[in-house]
């Protein structure tokens, strides 16, 4: 197989960046480490198909197909291969890498013999704002909050070995399984109405519930609040605490190992990628299927599937994310890839830009300010909405790159961090 370089810096153009020395600097463009760009834009693309479904139809279909829409031919085997091979994969990735940024930017600032705290804490706190502002005002779906939040714990572990590191991740991965098994134990002593009501709140909304929710959606802006606002409140509360929590903060302490073992790097050999896929596909994927062969056995339960079948692929998708990674690497050395190799970088430097306009569009193809086609549109047409959205970022990233340094979202984020204007447009380019 033909090779490519290994790649250093991004696939733009340099620029001459006056320095200022009193203050600690970003990341300079050449310092970068494109494949964990690649990554990045690879993973964001790959959370939308998860993400689709949130926008468009009603919350708890997210986690059981069965609460609405149809579930048969083309529509459950998108279902399923969304399942299977997305569900939980990519925003593990996601959350992995940014465990690796946060030993990225620290080790860059600490190399320079200054503290890197105020600086973390400073981006950690504008990314919760951010936040914020997108789950209450927007998307009640957002991860922002939770990733700063977990931010503000992972920075006093960033000096641990890797193997500390990831011994550490794993267990704390292990309270959200042990939390709900607990709710399970705990939900054979309740009542039949107590059931119920947590049935239809978590799992399968009574039909006029369902009714309101659409309703809100295809509202204007305003009405959408009374779904919204709560929802966000659930997710960073209750949802927070029980769940995502421990998963994103273990994924981060593990990303922080394999970033120090040099996983997200493609100079290691071939064959531990190869490994990585075998993996995923042979025993990932395995369990995944059986987990969902055994929620349809039992009838899509809630208290089954909720409490005790998801886990098969809560544990499962850490091995088919491996899978995903390995795959990317050994792609990031196929002389015929570079080209969409070097756009998904793109994507991936503009991640938190492309995130935010992931929300743009689909609340406004499917909320009620935009075309209000929210709980209209089959698995299959919200797949095709997927790849056209792929599409547009795949093109429009690299050339909002080769004129500007920077996302504006990554700029904005960048210059409330350091508390200066970074500069946004490139300069003229070296040597020509």
């Amino acid at each position: 197989m033909a090779r490519t370089p290994v790649l250093t810096q991004p696939p733009f153009e340099r620029t001459n960046q006056p320095q200022v020395a009193t203050l600690p600097q970003p990341v300079a463009e050449q310092e970068r480490i494109v494949n964990i760009d690649v990554l990045r834009g690879f993973a964001l693309l790959g959370i939308l198909p998860m993400n689709i479904q949130y926008f468009s139809m009603v919350s708890a279909a997210y986690q059981n197909p069965t609460a609405y829409g149809d579930l048969t031919g083309a529509n459950y085997w998108v279902w399923l291969l969304s399942h299977v091979l997305a569900d939980e994969k990519f925003m593990t990735i996601f959350s992995m890498l940014f465990g690796a940024g946060i030993l990225l930017m620290t080790s860059h600032v600490e190399a320079t013999g200054k503290t890197s705290a105020a600086l973390h804490y400073r981006r950690m706190g504008w990314l919760i704002l951010f936040g914020l502002a997108h789950a209450y005002l927007l998307w009640s779906g957002d991860i922002l909050v939770t990733y700063g939040v977990c931010g503000l714990l992972l920075y006093l572990f960033r000096k641990l070995r890797p193997r500390t590191l990831l011994i550490l991740g794993l267990l704390t991965m292990a309270v959200a399984p042990a939390i709900l098994t607990a709710y399970g134990v705990w939900s054979r002593h309740w009542s039949p109405a107590e059931v119920q009501i947590a049935r239809e709140q978590l799992w399968m909304p009574a039909i006029s519930q369902a009714a309101d929710e659409i309703r809100s959606y295809r509202g204007n802006w305003t009405a959408q609040m009374k779904f919204r606002v709560p929802d966000s409140v659930q997710m960073e509360t209750i949802f927070f605490v029980a769940f995502t929590f421990w998963r994103v903060t273990g994924l981060m302490l593990a990303g922080m190992a394999l970033f120090k073992l040099g996983v997200f790097s493609v100079k290691r050999p071939a064959p531990l990628y190869w490994a990585m896929i075998a993996v995923g596909l042979c025993i990932g994927i395995p369990i995944t299927l059986y987990g969902t062969h055994r929620e349809v056995a039992a009838g899509w339960d809630f208290r089954y599937c909720f409490f005790y079948g998801a886990q098969f692929n809560y544990w499962a998708s850490l091995m088919v994310s491996l899978g995903w990674v390995g795959a990317i690497m050994l792609a990031s050395r196929a002389a015929g890839l570079f080209p969409f190799i070097l756009r998904l970088a793109a994507v991936g430097r503009m991640a938190f830009t492309n995130y935010i306009m992931h929300t743009m569009i689909c609340t406004t193809i499917f909320y009620g300010h935009g075309f209000g086609l929210f709980g209209k549109v089959e698995r299959t047409w919200q797949f095709a909405i997927v790849l056209a959205v792929w599409a547009l970022q795949l093109v429009i990233s690299p050339i909002w790159l080769r004129h500007f340094l920077f996302g504006p979202l990554e700029w904005l984020w960048r210059s409330l961090t350091y508390l200066q204007w970074e500069p946004l447009r490139r300069g003229p380019a070296v040597g020509r």
